[in-house]
């Protein structure tokens, strides 16, 4: 609005003309608030997106396109893959290689503690991918679904195939040279990438179902030995609503969170990249979703 619409200034007429400019500005006062509410206060990550889960109506973003790395976020698309292979047997019994224990340890990933020569299906290695965020589940899952006659060859077939879901969703600043986030360069997303491949990972039940669970009990198949793991996403169980979905965490990556909750019927999926407060910024940008119609 024009603070001075209607008001002519004549000479000798300037005490009229301050009071009409004072009413003005007393109507034009409340534009601040409003501005100061069109966005989530305070958030803290370098790339952000937040979209209503039904409708996919954009709610606020920043850097929403810029490709950056995200971490353990890459295991989002591993199980989508995964879940999405022809055929599935989720009760197919996998058994653990040293491999798989070897590979955390030289890269000092986050783990599962699998041991080696244990077997566990495939349903029970999404769990211990999707919760503890365990690097040698998500190598396991690749080396089975990956085609070829070496762990090599198979890893890498599967990423390809993580690459190619990628280009049929659309997801044109998505990129991975791993199936677990352990970069070497080439693995990168951005914020609304990142949201349009979880709306579509939510709508598998399984990966539903794992992503809100705080903490899982699985007995291996042909040992005497039960492993206990904790979903590393601190909403859940802090934040009413929340449904999951996937943290990361490295250094170059800085703190991921990809996320989502729901409230009187409506979802909202979000996530933040580089981001060193990234829970409570999560929880920030949900609330401001929520109060938003």
């Amino acid at each position: 609005m024009r603070l001075f619409a209607g008001t002519a200034v004549r000479r000798g007429g300037a005490g009229a003309a301050l009071t009409a400019a004072a009413a003005a500005l007393a109507v034009a006062l409340p534009a601040p608030v409003a501005q100061a509410a069109a966005a989530p206060p305070g958030i803290q990550a370098k790339g952000a997106y937040l979209q209503d889960g039904g409708s996919g109506r954009s709610l606020w973003s920043r850097a929403a396109d810029t490709p950056r790395e995200m971490a353990s976020t890459t295991k989002v698309m591993t199980a989508v893959v995964v879940l999405e292979t022809r055929g599935l047997n989720l009760n197919r019994t996998i058994t653990v290689k040293r491999a798989y224990r070897d590979y955390v340890a030289r890269h000092g990933a986050s783990t599962a503690d699998l041991r080696t020569g244990d077997k566990l299906t495939v349903r029970q290695l999404l769990y211990g991918m999707l919760l503890p965020s365990g690097c040698d589940a998500s190598y396991a899952l690749a080396d089975t679904f990956g085609t070829g006659r070496t762990m090599t060859v198979r890893t890498q077939s599967f990423i390809a195939r993580m690459n190619a879901r990628a280009r049929t969703l659309g997801l044109a600043r998505t990129h991975y040279d791993s199936f677990d986030g352990i970069a070497h360069g080439r693995t990168y997303t951005s914020p609304r990438d990142l949201v349009r491949l979880a709306r579509h990972a939510l709508r598998h039940p399984l990966f539903a179902a794992i992503v809100k669970t705080a903490r899982t009990r699985q007995q291996a198949a042909n040992v005497r030995r039960t492993y206990t793991w904790y979903n590393t996403n601190r909403l859940l169980g802090s934040y009413r609503g929340a449904l999951g979905i996937k943290t990361g965490t490295a250094r170059r990556s800085g703190d991921c969170l990809v996320f989502a909750a729901q409230r009187g019927g409506r979802t909202v999926v979000g996530a933040v990249l580089n981001d060193p407060y990234r829970f409570r910024d999560a929880a920030r940008m949900l609330d401001y979703a929520f109060r938003r119609r």
